[in-house]
């Protein structure tokens, strides 16, 4: 797929107006893709990301890839992302691993806020260069300018905090961060008291269906909270943690798309339909469908919420014996398939 900041980041090193230090650079939320090939040597680059299909991406292409780390580097790039607390608070981090006398290097498209993200870069560090091209900019500057207060009140504004009158704990940047999502309330509400056995929460976020389905749910045993985004599953693990003494939970960072690693007598989902950069994947949310009927028990039930018009009806149609549609309000289905 066309990542056009990606695309932007790599454009001061495609020109050399700035080139790769012996000691190395690394590279915060990296992704992989054509201009990181062309242009960054895989020996001196070290990644992060905390979303696991990009992880896995970036380590299938030979990149040194981690989820999170403390040492500096000369160089720093970094692709902001769209919601600006967690942008913000990523643009501090990047300074805070920048080595003294090194660059930080950003871009961002145009559509995820690229004007306002080289307006919060340059009050972090001062007058930047930037160019422009794929719809996007890319800007960097030294450290030298840096404003060490700004960065200091930025680091933290990404951090988790409660919310909904403290019931839970949440961050910016988690999908619907301080709020229950329509399509999730919906499901909660049709969710029945008997789900029992071994069961899995796919896609769970910051932990609000599991927490549904172990408050209303007696007889469930087991639950594998399964998440994509380690920044959310570090907030499903506290948020759950109340469950702990009864059930036991397992916390899997995991790209459900890739399969599930064992047997499930019921999931529940309400699986992404975007991918990382925002745009539209419905095959997402059908690779979920398939994972989960591979990974379904004879008699095992999935019970799924979707916007209403996305097109799941034949994956769930191959995949188990039973399709029900069990409600439909605001835009979104709930459907209860059962496995033969």
């Amino acid at each position: 797929m066309p990542d056009p900041a990606l695309d932007a980041l790599m454009l001061p090193f495609a020109d050399r107006r700035l080139a790769w230090p012996e000691a190395g650079a690394l590279f915060l939320r990296a992704r992989e893709g054509a201009a990181l090939h062309a242009h960054a040597p895989r020996e001196r680059v070290v990644c992060e990301q905390s979303f696991r299909p990009a992880h896995d991406a970036l380590q299938r292409a030979g990149f040194q890839v981690r989820a999170g780390g403390g040492d500096a580097f000369p160089l720093v790039l970094a692709l902001p992302p769209r919601q600006r607390d967690e942008a913000r608070a990523l643009l501090a981090r990047a300074l805070a691993r920048t080595a003294p006398g090194g660059r930080v290097v950003a871009a961002m498209a145009n559509d995820a806020g690229a004007r306002s993200g080289q307006a919060d870069f340059e009050a972090l560090l001062g007058p930047a260069q930037s160019m422009s091209k794929y719809k996007s900019r890319v800007f960097w500057a030294g450290t030298g300018r840096a404003d060490a207060a700004l960065a200091e009140a930025w680091q933290g504004l990404d951090a988790p905090r409660p919310i909904l009158d403290g019931r839970f704990r949440s961050r910016p940047g988690v999908f619907a961060w301080d709020r229950i999502d329509p399509a999730s309330a919906l499901l909660a509400r049709h969710l029945p008291g008997d789900l029992a056995g071994h069961g899995a929460d796919l896609g769970a976020g910051w932990g609000f269906l599991s927490d549904c389905v172990l408050a209303r749910c007696p007889g469930v045993g087991a639950l594998d909270v399964v998440e994509a985004e380690a920044r959310a599953l570090d907030c499903a693990r506290e948020n759950l943690a109340v469950h702990a003494p009864r059930v036991a939970l397992e916390f899997l960072w995991h790209d459900v798309t890739a399969g599930l690693p064992r047997r499930y007598d019921f999931i529940v989902t309400n699986p992404p339909f975007h991918a990382l950069r925002g745009e539209p994947r419905p095959d997402i949310g059908r690779a979920f469908i398939a994972a989960a009927a591979a990974a379904m028990r004879p008699g095992g039930q999935l019970w799924l919420v979707a916007n209403r018009q996305l097109p799941y009806e034949q994956a769930l149609a191959s995949g188990f014996a039973r399709v029900d549609e069990v409600a439909r309000a605001d835009g979104y289905k709930v459907v209860r398939a059962v496995k033969g």
